[in-house]
């Protein structure tokens, strides 16, 4: 830093193309190493642009920053899209509900985009009516599902809150879909539809599209794609198959254009042959009174291969086993049913952007048997 501050100024712009990497953001790292994300100024101002569409930013809005500033939610669906469109951006500390309350109410603020376990933390608290959140308007989310009963919460104690699902990666520049605010609480399960300028498919093991209905892997394309990974041949050639971008993402898409997700590709769980999805298993224990959050994972099994492990996080002296047990087996199929549960109060081990790390919960409890 001394030696650019000693440096001569400048005083002439870079010849820069609308192609050329902008930034470099490293991936998650959910289910392996991170890699270098190249964004390129293209991809990030369709991003700004999509999110400008969406939520219909103006010089008006004040966004609190309580996600990373480092990753691609925080920099450009926060940072970028509201400096983009003239508003100002608040910055937090690290996350504390009462705290982002507080701070929201002396701001006004009137947007921000945050994980759903956030949004169940502030519902949770006593005196969350106590502040002044009229001013509200668009809460984005991510990351995962907003359980069904969160957002007939939100829907209560927010009425001038338009509750948006954002689903998106670092390599996407952040958003690929949006779900049209109109339709948040009717398809709860779903992520939304396309962006203007994203084409979204759903493929077989062997790159074939499958039909309407049918679960595959996400696979994205537009302006919004990054070309590739930061000196990683390798792993661009393996992830960006024929113009897309590979998410990893299973999930389907129905005759209406609705998109599903329903879990990593990596932490599908077959158990004796039947592949179970752990965002269906998933919003069935989060509609269950007084858990704050929960993951399924696999655990290993010498007769089945796997079977189903569920992990709830909740202070409620009424969240045992055996009523998480009993309440799964009156909505679900009894494949899908967890055997095995981890009631904690503890939560979930998430990276920066807030995603939970199934892989270190699972070596967290000792499941340690390799998966495919």
């Amino acid at each position: 830093y001394d030696a650019l501050r000693a440096a001569q100024a400048v005083d002439v712009a870079a010849d820069v193309g609308e192609d050329d990497i902008a930034t470099i953001l490293y991936t998650s790292g959910t289910t392996g190493l991170p890699k270098g994300a190249a964004l390129t100024g293209l991809g990030i101002v369709h991003s700004v642009l999509n999110y400008h569409w969406r939520m219909n930013l103006t010089p008006a809005d004040r966004s609190l920053l309580a996600v990373p500033m480092s990753h691609v939610t925080g920099l450009i669906g926060i940072i970028h899209a509201i400096l983009g469109a003239g508003g100002a951006v608040i910055i937090e500390g690290p996350f504390k509900a009462e705290r982002f309350l507080a701070l929201a109410t002396q701001e006004r603020m009137t947007h921000t985009i945050m994980v759903p376990a956030m949004y169940n933390l502030f519902l949770l608290r006593a005196d969350f009516g106590d502040h002044d959140l009229t001013c509200w308007r668009n809460g984005g989310y991510g990351g995962a599902p907003m359980p069904a009963a969160t957002i007939a919460q939100c829907a209560r104690a927010l009425p001038n809150l338009n509750l948006i699902n954002c689903y998106g990666a670092t390599e996407t520049s952040s958003p690929v879909t949006f779900m049209p605010p109109e339709f948040t609480a009717a398809r709860p399960e779903s992520i939304g539809i396309a962006a203007p300028g994203a084409e979204v498919v759903v493929m077989d093991d062997d790159g074939r599209e499958v039909p309407a209905g049918t679960p595959g892997e996400l696979w994205h394309r537009g302006a919004m794609v990054v070309p590739g990974y930061w000196d990683n041949p390798a792993a661009t050639d393996e992830n960006f198959p024929a113009g897309f971008w590979a998410s990893g993402d299973i999930g389907s898409i129905d005759i209406d254009g609705f998109i599903y997700l329903h879990d990593r590709k990596k932490d599908v769980i077959n158990r004796g042959g039947y592949k179970i999805y752990g965002v269906a298993v998933e919003g069935v224990l989060q509609a269950f009174p007084g858990v704050v959050e929960c993951a399924v994972i696999a655990r290993p099994c010498s007769v089945l291969g796997e079977r189903v492990h569920a992990v709830a996080v909740s202070t409620d002296a009424g969240v045992t086993e055996a009523a998480l047990a009993a309440h799964c087996v009156e909505r679900l199929a009894d494949y899908q049913c967890p055997e095995t549960f981890t009631v904690q109060t503890g939560a979930l081990p998430r990276n920066a952007n807030g995603k939970v790390l199934k892989r270190a919960l699972r070596k967290e409890l000792g499941f340690l048997a390799e998966r495919r």
